[in-house]
């Protein structure tokens, strides 16, 4: 507001006057024109001004502007003001699942009722119960995201299992969270521990030595503000760039590096912990989408490394604790788009995928100092390799051909305990098997029936053979994709019945299936198939109008009376009862053992086929999967016609990848 001055000689005496400028006197001379008197026009437009005048300092000062439109910010304007106009006294805040209600002393509202308006603050230091809820929070956003991360999953193998992995190793950090105390030293204790004796393939070792760094500065600190909260990102890359004995970039490493470094830049410029968690986050998200520069694999494949991607979830967690940030939701990701049918060809450069076929891991019990020598042996055995832990006990990763070996160096100075190997080309066969299946499963059957059947499967041709049987739903699944719990109670859930068996058709699915009854409204049998031929010949005695109980004692019968048999490589040298194995040899194997071992495809199915088929069996059932050929299925069944003419032959195409037959016989 402009106010002028004048001054006039009147009688010897200097007056002194206020002018209003004509810009400001719009107000006044409108109400002075509808006959309102000078004083009383300018003192209602002085009460006008001044009333906007406090009202913009208001919204100035006591409303953060969160946007560019002052409304969005009156209710955290109305729950921080420092005041309560009524009885002078600050409002009294309580804690409610995270939030932070507003309840004055005059007006604390009905018990057990939560108030109309509720204000999230900001934390400024994570201490034990919000680093607990930030790893529930993790944990259960990497289950969100599991099937999302394991479809990026090309490096080091292609075997989508890197969310899986994840996912099990934080699963296993809050198992041990369970129960613990409050204080903010066991639960560190508890995040290091856990992670170390639950780690899973080679992303969760890795991962294991992040949350270990993390938990290791938050307990020295007494909890993570922002310089501590940098300081511990710090202490994460140091540790998982330990643990890798040839770290490449490209990976998560490279995230949680950036990532670090960043906070670090924010917390040296004085910031808090809310904008050291941003900068993390947002350098480790632009390292993410630059991934495909340093890692040529993924380039070709046209993703993001699938590690970086779960570590940024756990940036997301921190930030959902402290600030109330929205999680990520799940998207569907396309999978990896190589331009050759199988993984394992040569990339060039540091950044191959690995083509050596086991994947080793044990816990170890050692002498800290007995590592660096274990270490170097490992190293001419493989790669990715992965060794962490400490005060005894070492949780060891590798790669390699050579498994004896990988298991001889541990026990040459301690004890390997828990040995876990798998067969990473079968792994990668099944998982992109399951992949295709899955995008081309037909739709469940809508009629309602008294007791419906869920089946594990996968390749084209056996779900669609399942399907013609009776089968209303179907888990996409085999020896090393097992679906989970929840994948078959979902199916379960679909199907239109309320009464449904399942077929598990895995040994390793079995156990996974008897669950599903405890956590569903329907009934939910099992019937313990072990393979695909069992489950065809379990469908034999299914009728849809029978009761669950006398269609599963029916089925379980069937299945039973089935010889099964199947046919696939060896992938190293070996021997058997039969004789020695070499590389490359065909395999007939059966429930009891390897029966038959031959050079060609064909004298090995015939000769288990001669092992199997008794004078007294009426079909031998012949499912076809990849590697098999018309040439050599004639065979077999002009074999059949000769040596077994009482047997009578049904040839399916499966499709299933590793085994080209399989065999059901009745």
């Amino acid at each position: 507001m402009h106010i002028g001055s004048g001054v006039g000689a009147t009688a010897g005496r200097q007056l002194t006057f206020l002018v209003t400028f004509p810009a400001l006197m719009q107000p006044v001379q409108t109400w002075s024109r509808l006959g309102v008197p000078s004083t009383t026009a300018r003192i209602r437009w002085m009460f006008g001004f001044h009333r906007r005048l406090v009202r913009r300092c208001e919204w100035l000062t006591f409303m953060p502007n969160d946007g560019c439109f002052p409304q969005i910010s009156h209710t955290a304007a109305m729950t921080r003001t420092s005041t309560d106009i009524r009885t002078g006294r600050r409002p009294v805040l309580r804690t409610r699942r995270g939030y932070r209600w507003l309840r004055t002393p005059a007006n604390p509202g009905p018990a057990g009722r939560a108030p109309s308006i509720r204000a999230m603050t900001t934390s400024t230091r994570l201490g034990a119960e919000e680093l607990r809820a930030a790893v529930v929070t993790y944990r259960d956003a990497l289950e969100a995201h599991r099937a999302g991360i394991n479809a990026l999953n090309v490096y080091p193998v292609p075997d989508g299992d890197t969310g899986t992995n994840m996912a099990l190793t934080l699963a296993a950090v809050v198992q041990e969270l369970d129960g613990t105390a409050d204080d903010l030293r066991t639960v560190c204790k508890a995040i290091s521990h856990g992670s170390l004796m639950g780690a899973r393939g080679n992303s969760g070792v890795i991962l294991s030595q992040i949350l270990r760094g993390l938990a290791a500065v938050a307990g020295d600190r007494d909890g993570l503000d922002g310089p501590g909260t940098a300081a511990a990102l710090t202490a994460a890359a140091t540790a998982a760039y330990e643990a890798v004995m040839r770290p490449v970039e490209g990976t998560i490493l490279t995230v949680v590096r950036e990532a670090a470094q960043a906070s670090v830049a924010e917390a040296d410029a004085g910031g808090d912990l809310l904008t050291v968690l941003e900068a993390a986050r947002a350098q480790g998200g632009s390292a993410l989408e630059r991934t495909p520069e340093m890692l040529p694999v993924l380039k070709e494949a046209g993703v993001v490394d699938a590690g970086g991607s779960g570590f940024l979830l756990l940036l997301d967690a921190f930030l959902h604790v402290a600030d109330g940030r929205s999680l990520p939701e799940p998207t569907e990701v396309e999978g990896p788009a190589f331009t050759e049918p199988l993984p394992g060809h040569d990339h060039g450069g540091d950044g191959d995928i690995s083509d050596l076929r086991y994947e080793v891991m044990y816990f170890l019990e050692a002498a800290d100092q007995a590592i660096p020598a274990f270490k170097d042996v490992w190293a001419g055995l493989g790669d990715s390799i992965v060794v962490v832990g400490g005060d005894g006990i070492w949780n060891c990763h590798i790669h390699t051909d050579d498994v004896g070996a990988s298991i001889e160096a541990a026990i040459d100075i301690g004890r390997p305990r828990q040995i876990r190997v798998t067969d990473l080309l079968e792994q990668v066969a099944e998982e992109r098997w399951v992949r295709e299946a899955a995008s081309a499963a037909p739709p469940a059957s809508a009629r309602a029936v008294t007791c419906a059947v869920v089946a594990v499967a996968s390749g084209g041709g056996i779900r669609r053979i399942f399907h013609s049987l009776g089968v209303q739903g179907i888990v996409t699944g085999g020896q090393s994709m097992n679906p989970s719990t929840a994948e078959l109670l979902e199916a379960v859930e679909a199907v239109p019945s309320d009464q449904v068996v399942i077929l598990p058709n895995n040994k390793n699915i079995i156990p996974v299936a008897e669950q599903v009854d405890a956590h569903s409204t329907k009934t939910v049998l099992v019937v313990p198939t072990k393979g695909i031929t069992e489950g065809f010949a379990a469908l034999v005695a299914y009728d849809p109008d029978a009761d669950g109980v006398d269609n599963r004692a029916a089925m379980t019968g069937a299945a039973e009376s089935l010889v099964a048999g199947e046919v696939t490589r060896a992938v190293r040298a070996s021997s058997c009862d039969v004789g020695p194995i070499a590389e490359g040899d065909w395999l007939g194997i059966a429930p009891d053992g390897i029966l038959a071992v031959a050079p060609t495809l064909a004298e090995a199915a015939t000769t288990l086929l001669a092992e199997l088929v008794l004078p007294n069996h009426e079909i031998v059932t012949i499912i076809e999967g990849e590697g098999a050929s018309a040439a050599c299925t004639r065979e077999l069944t002009e074999w059949l016609g000769e040596h077994r003419p009482a047997a009578t032959a049904e040839v399916h195409h499966g499709g299933q990848p590793l085994y080209p037959y399989l065999f059901g016989i009745e």
